[in-house]
């Protein structure tokens, strides 16, 4: 299939895909870098994922889309000036960034292909009903099956988020902090999961 793989990171949903043509979008160039060295066969592209997508979406068989998520965290709940609790950086009340639902509606009526939009269950009732993976909500044109994410790997040290998702970045000198592209990885085991479910390939009861 060609792929869509947007606010693509380094690739952690990504990792296990196999055998596909795949367009990774990263709005950040060091980003970007570590991306290709690691899927150096992927056509990777510093840009507006937003705008990418709307220009387009007719030209892929699959689109997976992770818009921004600290807007919609439920740590942005905490109040003003409040830390988050596992990296002690300041947290202050923002709008939610709407290009989230923005994505979500626009897919919805126009996309006739599998698409899905990844993001943290928010601290406010979703505008949007989804479904939803322990801390992952996933809004798609196809059903998801159950999958089970074992071991704690979100708010694990560098080192241990490395090895569960299997990107050692430590080479890496780099103005953005490791920690949060590591946290921001999507569990390889859960984005194979995820494509596997959209080409029909898992059978197994799904979330809804």
């Amino acid at each position: 299939m060609k792929i869509l793989n947007l606010y693509a990171g380094i690739g952690g949903n990504r990792k296990l895909w196999k055998g596909h043509q795949i367009t990774a979008i990263e709005n950040n160039p060091e980003i970007a870098k570590i991306y290709q060295d690691f899927f150096p066969k992927d056509k990777v592209i510093v840009d507006n994922a937003h705008q990418y997508l709307l220009d387009h979406f007719e030209e892929y068989d699959f689109i997976w889309s992770s818009p921004p998520c600290p807007t919609h965290s439920r740590v942005r709940f905490m109040g003003t000036k409040a830390k988050h609790p596992t990296c002690g950086t300041i947290i202050d009340k923002k709008y939610p960034d709407m290009r989230l639902y923005q994505e979500i509606i626009f897919l919805t009526h126009y996309c006739k292909n599998k698409w899905l939009v990844e993001n943290v269950k928010p601290y406010y009732k979703q505008l949007i009903p989804s479904q939803d993976i322990e801390r992952h909500c996933f809004w798609s044109n196809f059903l998801i099956a159950q999958f089970n994410i074992s071991g704690a790997t979100h708010n694990s040290t560098i080192k241990e988020m490395g090895i569960n998702k299997g990107f050692d970045i430590s080479k890496y000198k780099i103005k953005h902090r490791k920690d949060v592209i590591l946290r921001n990885c999507v569990l390889p085991e859960l984005g194979k999961h995820i494509l596997d479910c959209a080409m029909g390939e898992v059978k197994q009861k799904p979330l809804l």
